[in-house]
């Protein structure tokens, strides 16, 4: 049993029972010495006198929860992934989960389709050109599932943005407010959300899910990202720096895939090169036997 006194709770005497949560770390005194706790505390009010100087004695409950690490969700990708993977993709695939790591486990990270658009597009954008499209589609679950989501759902939301973005204007799609929809009602959801009515993580994900929005519905002139981005409640100044490091990002991934193409290219020649030699040699070898059958 401990007595909270840095906490103050407004009880009203009818409601015996009510728990409050508290999230934060705390120094909490009690008769011998005091002890923090660094998890959620679930306090239960088992007792309230009726007097206004009364005390509220409350049970503190640890509800730790484990979050895994960057190395373990490094770990579950490769362990479903197991195949070699070019270098030249795979550094950045590395960089790409440790970063939607720290996304994903962040207090405020709440799932939308926006964000999953917004991956699904990064991703087939940085595997376009994968030698095996088999294994493009299998690095993709291995990745998403690593993370404890469901890849189907990301492919799944994606393609549904898609389809609905296709079909808008530049004006219909940052009225979304006024309309009604399945879509419709996501980006509503966004909205309120990231205008402080509940959890919104932004991200890097999230702001290429809106300019490939504006780019499907042909819109993609500045100030119509500026309307949308105010609609949804979000800072422009972080969409635009984002956007270009996403295009910062896709330029030297052409390159690179240009040298890489390059290399294979040489790589190719010099193996055939080397081929041609023992063929060659056993050519001539043969023609020689011939030669001296016949002079025989």
């Amino acid at each position: 049993m401990a007595s909270v006194s840095s906490l103050s709770f407004s009880v009203p005497s009818q409601y015996p029972d009510r728990r409050a949560i508290v999230s934060s770390t705390r120094t909490l005194p009690t008769n011998s010495e005091g002890f923090r706790l660094r998890t959620s505390l679930s306090c239960h009010c088992v007792g309230i006198r009726a007097s206004v100087s009364s005390r509220l004695a409350i049970h503190c409950m640890s509800t730790s929860i484990e979050l895994p690490t960057v190395s373990e969700t490094k770990l579950n990708f490769l362990k479903s992934y197991k195949r070699p993977i070019p270098a030249v993709y795979n550094n950045v695939i590395q960089e790409l989960i440790v970063q939607q790591h720290l996304m994903k486990y962040k207090r405020t990270y709440r799932y939308d389709p926006v964000f999953a658009l917004g991956f699904v597009t990064v991703y087939d954008q940085l595997m376009d050109g994968y030698p095996s499209d088999e294994d493009r589609d299998a690095i993709f679950q291995a990745y998403i599932k690593a993370l404890k989501e469901d890849p189907e759902q990301y492919r799944i939301d994606a393609q549904k943005l898609e389809e609905w973005a296709r079909a808008q204007t530049a004006s219909s799609l940052v009225e979304f407010a006024s309309r009604e929809g399945e879509v419709e009602g996501i980006l509503k959801d966004i909205a309120e959300r990231a205008g402080g009515k509940g959890s919104f993580s932004y991200s890097r994900f999230f702001a290429v899910g809106l300019f490939r929005l504006l780019e499907l519905a042909n819109a993609t002139e500045p100030k119509i990202l500026e309307k949308l981005c105010a609609s949804l409640n979000v800072n422009k100044r972080s969409v635009d720096r984002d956007l270009d490091v996403y295009r910062n990002l896709l330029s030297k991934l052409v390159q690179a895939k240009e040298l890489l193409k390059e290399y294979m290219d040489r790589e190719k020649k010099k193996r055939e090169e080397r081929a041609g030699v023992p063929q060659a040699n056993e050519a001539i070898t043969k023609c020689l036997g011939e030669y001296q059958h016949a002079g025989l």
